[in-house]
C-alpha cells in the first residue's frame, strides 16, 4: 500500500529526512569516484523520495553542457533514445532545463508544480519523457555549489498520477550543494586514478538536419567508444547530441556562445568537444560539425582548480604557484603580506589534499601526464603512446 501524502510529508521533513541529508553529506565527503558516490547517494535519497526511475547527469561546470549520464531503476538498459534527449534538453527553450534552473538559482523543481499541472508545457516531457517512457512527472535537482557552478543534475521520475509535492521539492533543494560537493570530489578522485591513452588526431563528425551522423573522420569510432561509460550509462552520442542541440540554438541567435565542453572518457582521459553549425548557400543548413580531441593542460587546469572549491583569492594564489612564483613574489603580485599568502596556501593545500607546492602542482598537472611520462611528445602536445 502506498504511503499517504501526510505520511510522505512527515518522512521528508522529519527525522528520516534529516538522517538522509546527513548520509548524503557523509558520502559526498568520502572521496568516492562519481559512480560510487552517485549510487550511494541516490539509494539514500530513495528512502525518502519515491521514484520509478532516475538519471544523474554530469556537466561541464563552465558551460552546463552534458558530459555523461548514469541511469537507475526503470531507465537502466533503455538507451535507444539517448541521442534525442541531448537534442531536446539543449536545443529548445524549456523552463525546467538544468541550465535554466541553475541560471535562475532554482535548486530543485517539480515539473507538475512549476507548470501548474500543465506538464506538456515542458518540451522535454511532451516530446520525450511521456511518449517514450510514460513518465507523468519529474523532479529535477541541480548540483550547484556556493559559487553557482553547475556540476550536474538529478532527475527523478514517477509513472503514476501522484506528482512530486512542494515538501519533496524543498527536500531535494536542500541537497543541491551536497551533491555538488560529491560530484567535485568524485571528479578529483577520478583524475587521480585516470590513465590516458592516445588514439590519434582529432575526430570530426557531421550531423545533418535530421540528426543523423552522416560523415565521420578516420578513427572517430575509437573516440566515440571513449564516451561509452558502461551499461547503466547514457549512450556515447548523448554528449554529442547536447552539443548539436546547443549549436542549433547558437545558429538561431538564441545563445551567444559556441558550444564547448570537457568530457572525462572511459579510460580517464580528458576530451574537449566543440560544435559549429554549418551554413549553406541559402543560410543556415541545420548541419553541425562536432570535433572531439584530447584536452590539453590549459583546458583541464581550471576545471581541476574549480573542483577544489577554492575562494577567488585562493585561486589567484594557486595560479601564481603554478607559474613558479615564490611566496615573496606572490605577495607582491596580489598585494598581500607573505604571512597572508602562507595562510592562503595552507587552506589550498588542505582543500587539495596535499602538503606542499610540489604536490599541488603534481595534483593539478600530472594526473594526465604521469601515466605516459617518458614517452615521446606527440603533435597534440601530450606524451604519445609507448613504443
Amino acid at each position: 500500500m502506498a504511503p499517504s501524502r501526510r505520511t510522505l510529508g512527515a518522512m521528508v521533513t522529519g527525522l528520516l529526512g534529516e538522517r538522509v541529508r546527513r548520509d548524503v553529506e557523509v558520502v559526498a565527503r568520502a572521496g568516492l569516484d562519481v559512480e560510487t558516490f552517485a549510487e550511494e547517494a541516490i539509494a539514500s535519497v530513495g528512502r525518502v523520495l519515491r521514484f520509478d526511475a532516475a538519471c544523474l547527469a554530469t556537466t561541464d561546470p563552465a558551460t552546463g553542457l552534458l558530459t555523461g549520464a548514469r541511469k537507475y531503476g526503470g531507465l537502466v538498459g533503455r538507451n535507444e533514445h539517448d541521442q534525442e534527449f541531448g537534442l531536446v534538453e539543449y536545443g529548445q527553450d524549456d523552463p525546467t532545463a538544468f541550465t535554466v534552473l541553475a541560471d535562475r538559482h532554482v535548486a530543485a523543481a517539480g515539473v507538475h508544480l512549476l507548470t501548474r499541472g500543465d506538464v506538456d508545457a515542458s518540451p522535454r516531457m511532451d516530446q520525450f519523457m511521456r511518449p517514450h517512457f510514460g513518465f507523468r512527472d519529474e523532479l529535477r535537482l541541480v548540483f550547484t555549489d556556493d559559487r553557482g557552478m553547475l556540476w550536474g543534475g538529478l532527475a527523478l521520475f514517477r509513472e503514476d498520477d501522484r506528482a512530486f509535492d512542494a515538501d519533496e521539492v524543498d527536500f531535494a533543494a536542500g541537497l543541491a550543494h551536497v551533491f555538488a560537493l560529491g560530484m567535485r570530489a568524485g571528479l578529483l578522485a577520478t583524475l587521480a586514478a585516470g590513465r590516458s591513452g592516445a588514439i590519434g588526431g582529432p575526430a570530426v563528425l557531421v550531423v545533418d538536419a535530421q540528426d543523423r551522423v552522416v560523415r565521420t573522420s578516420l578513427g572517430a569510432e575509437g573516440w566515440l567508444a571513449e564516451l561509452a561509460q558502461g551499461p547503466a550509462s547514457g549512450g556515447p552520442l548523448a554528449p554529442v547530441a547536447s552539443l548539436v542541440g546547443a549549436a542549433r540554438r547558437f545558429a538561431r541567435g538564441e545563445t551567444s556562445v559556441v558550444p564547448r565542453s570537457r568530457v572525462r572518457a572511459a579510460s580517464g582521459m580528458w576530451l574537449v568537444m566543440h560544435a559549429t553549425p554549418l551554413s549553406g548557400p541559402d543560410g543556415v543548413s541545420g548541419e553541425v560539425v562536432v570535433t572531439i580531441e584530447e584536452a590539453r593542460p590549459p583546458e583541464i587546469v581550471p576545471l581541476v582548480v574549480a573542483a577544489f572549491g577554492l575562494t577567488p583569492r585562493e585561486r589567484d594564489v594557486t595560479q601564481l604557484v603554478l607559474q613558479g612564483l615564490d611566496t615573496r613574489e606572490i605577495a607582491a603580485a596580489v598585494h598581500l603580506s607573505a604571512y597572508t599568502v602562507q595562510d592562503h596556501l595552507k587552506s589550498v593545500f588542505e582543500k587539495a589534499g596535499v602538503r606542499s607546492r610540489r604536490e599541488l602542482v603534481a595534483r593539478i598537472y600530472f594526473d594526465q601526464y604521469v601515466p605516459r611520462m617518458g614517452d615521446e611528445i606527440g603533435a597534440s602536445g601530450w606524451f604519445g603512446p609507448a613504443g
